[in-house]
């Protein structure tokens, strides 16, 4: 059996170990900065200068400090692979990155393409010729008609719903609920129905 490391002792990291064992590894251990954590989830939790050269999943909520993390861990030549939920719904034509996690009854349609790092969360529904950039999130419940793209970190907040061939841009915040159905300009927050931009 694989082993794996889940880097991140939280109620995500929780998750993607779940995720993890259901795709057939063995977590070894949590990994954590948090020098007062020494067991998680009924496992050891250790720091990253403990870990030995298995693979890694980079369990963190934040888009920012994900990618630190999977940063740090690529210059050091971990493998960090691709975690999908068996009940998730992928197309054979999408392409998903190394370090991106995909949770359960998610669907990824026909050739959508999701960046390296990404979180596609519990049932979101990305739907044919998307493109999601690296170190996103789509959250819970969102919903991406076809031909949307996503820029570098942003967040999809829980049930957003985002029309057909919307662009959004790099470092957003789009809020729980929102409909969007105009682009969205770079490194702005847009809530409400439909969406408009609050914050820039």
């Amino acid at each position: 059996m694989k082993q794996i490391y889940i880097y991140g002792a939280s109620g995500h990291g929780k998750v993607i170990a779940d995720i993890a064992r259901a795709m057939g590894f063995k977590v070894v251990a949590f990994v954590d900065d948090d020098e007062s954590k020494n067991e998680f989830g009924g496992l050891p939790c250790i720091r990253a200068d403990k870990m030995q050269k298995l693979p890694v999943a980079v369990a963190i909520g934040s888009n920012k400090a994900r990618k630190t993390v999977y940063d740090n861990l690529k210059n050091g030549s971990f493998e960090m692979p691709p975690l999908i939920h068996p009940s998730a719904v992928i197309s054979p034509s999408a392409k998903i990155g190394e370090a991106t996690v995909v949770m359960p009854n998610a669907v990824i349609n026909a050739d959508t393409t999701i960046g390296t790092g990404c979180i596609i969360n519990t049932a979101a529904v990305v739907e044919h010729d998307c493109t999601i950039a690296d170190f996103t999130h789509i959250s819970p419940n969102a919903a991406l008609a076809g031909g949307v793209s996503v820029g570098e970190m942003t967040h999809v907040g829980i049930g957003a719903n985002v029309i057909q061939l919307i662009k959004i841009g790099k470092e957003c915040v789009i809020g729980a609920g929102a409909a969007v159905i105009s682009d969205i300009p770079d490194n702005t927050t847009a809530v409400g129905i439909p969406a408009r931009v609050i914050k820039g």
